[in-house]
């Protein structure tokens, strides 16, 4: 039964170009939001960029640029990365983006405001310009951020704050309840005790002295909406709060926001917590996934290791940096970028796998018309069937690698198969009829993960009127990477 499925990545901010760890995070989101689009559904993909902040103006002032048109180009930058790498959002949210963005903003801010959850009061504390948050002590390691490895500066001021505590016990039921779904279970049981603890109200703007870059708190011309309001909501903002409510009907609650560990408090309270206030749906689910690291060290702008997927993409294919992003880092878990162990994988999965696969298959096959009259062996149906379920069964609980490991044994599989039956020798019809199937079959798992080739193997594969009616030779899907090879030797 067709129905609505609503995706999002987080909003990626735009002090900086992407780096691999955004890309990750855009593929782990379109691969979910392909395998929905084949079941069926009727997908809605969200991704964007977090523009304001103080951050962000400082950041221009030193590139000598006004924030706007630093913004625009990283936030093209990051636009740029759907064509280069095969994404399928339907939509890019701005945060800057007056037209569309802020009437959601603002009318979510009455809401909290009408619901008496925004009351003044004088704040004195640690604010770190890196995180754009405000930390305490607990939070610091000798004194520094430990993302950033920064002193925060001590801020006092009179702001906006919003009543999270009220919400306290509302959000943990929630989350005990899996109402509220947070996945891995790791990250809900972190959720779960640190909500536990206690929740204090926060911050929700800043004087206009010290954040002019942002949107204005309507009717006070002295505040500037912090990032909660102004970014958390973008998941609203995009499909019409604020400006088209039939269309914001048909696809809020969001089925799945997939996040970064380190910015799951926000989107697993602080956002609850709004939507609460505001009388609105919450989220199905939130996917929280880990840090790409380099040599064990979380990749940041701040302290230097990043590693641009542009720069990858000059010399190795969209479909390997996406098939390495899936199946060698761990959906759930921190992974390290290796080169060599990229190249590794290329050969033996890539070149070796479904590229050594789709020739063999598409070489026997090549002039063979008749398939019509042939049905797929009951072998081989099972082996897709187990396929099917299992891969299903981990897309549900956010395990995109073992999704991969599950459609490559299908591929392996198929190899044993054409081991077994022999057919460049035989010339049996229905042994070859059944690796085309079972070829147009991986075709169609593999569009999630590795696009391009799929693409490829499904033009090779001539159809009429949904059967089979010929085949094109297919070469050198996957090049191999002699460079591999010769650091296996």
């Amino acid at each position: 039964m067709r129905k609505e499925f609503y995706i999002t990545t987080s909003i990626f901010y735009t002090n900086a170009k992407p780096h691999i760890g955004h890309l990750l995070e855009m593929v782990q989101a379109d691969v979910l939001a392909r395998w929905r689009r084949i079941q069926g559904d009727d997908v809605f993909f969200l991704s964007g960029t977090d523009e304001h902040g103080t951050k962000i103006a400082r950041t221009a002032e030193i590139a000598g640029k006004e924030p706007q048109q630093f913004v625009d180009e990283i936030a093209q930058q990051f636009r740029e990365l759907k064509d280069s790498f095969d994404l399928s959002w339907d939509d890019f949210i701005r945060t800057t983006d007056q037209a569309r963005h802020w009437p959601g903003v603002e009318k979510i801010w009455q809401k909290l405001e009408k619901n008496g959850d925004i009351y003044e009061k004088k704040y004195r504390g640690l604010y770190c310009v890196g995180c754009e948050t405000f930390l305490t002590e607990k939070d610091l390691v000798d004194g520094v951020c430990l993302n950033h490895k920064a002193k925060p500066e001590l801020i006092e001021e009179s702001n906006l704050f919003f009543r999270l505590s009220k919400y306290e016990d509302q959000i943990l039921k929630l989350i005990e309840s899996r109402k509220l779904d947070i996945q891995p279970d790791t990250r809900r049981n972190e959720m779960l005790s640190f909500v536990r603890r206690g929740l204090e109200d926060v911050s929700f703007s800043r004087s206009k002295d010290q954040l002019k870059w942002g949107v204005p708190v309507p009717g006070n011309t002295d505040q500037t909406m912090y990032v909660w309001c102004d970014a958390l909501s973008n998941y609203i903002t995009a499909i019409g709060y604020g400006r088209d409510e039939k269309e914001f009907k048909k696809w809020w609650p969001a089925d799945i926001h997939i996040v970064g560990k380190d910015i799951l408090r926000f989107h697993a309270v602080i956002w609850p917590a709004m939507l609460l206030s505001a009388g609105l749906p919450l989220p199905k689910s939130i996917f929280v996934h880990g840090f790409i690291t380099a040599e064990g060290e979380k990749l940041s702008k701040s302290v230097g290791n990043v590693i641009d997927p542009v720069e990858l993409l000059e010399k190795y294919s969209s479909d390997a940096i996406r098939y390495y992003l899936l199946s060698q880092i761990p959906s759930d878990e921190d992974g390290d970028f290796n080169i060599k162990r990229f190249e590794e994988g290329y050969n033996a999965d890539l070149a070796n796998g479904l590229g050594n696969f789709a020739s063999r298959v598409t070489t026997l096959a090549e002039g063979q018309k008749d398939f019509k009259g042939l049905k797929l062996s009951e072998e081989i149906q099972a082996k897709i069937m187990e396929v099917v379920q299992s891969a299903t069964k981990d897309a549900e609980r956010f395990k995109l690698h073992e999704v991969v490991a599950s459609i490559w044994s299908l591929i392996k599989f198929g190899d044993g198969y054409i081991n077994e039956q022999k057919p460049w020798e035989t010339k049996d019809p229905q042994v070859i009829s059944n690796l085309v199937y079972l070829l147009d079959t991986i075709a169609g798992f593999t569009e999630p993960i590795v696009p391009e080739a799929s693409k490829k193997i499904q033009e090779a594969i001539i159809k009429e009127n949904g059967g089979i009616i010929g085949v094109e030779k297919i070469q050198n899907l996957f090049p191999r990477l002699p460079q591999a090879d010769k650091d296996d030797a």
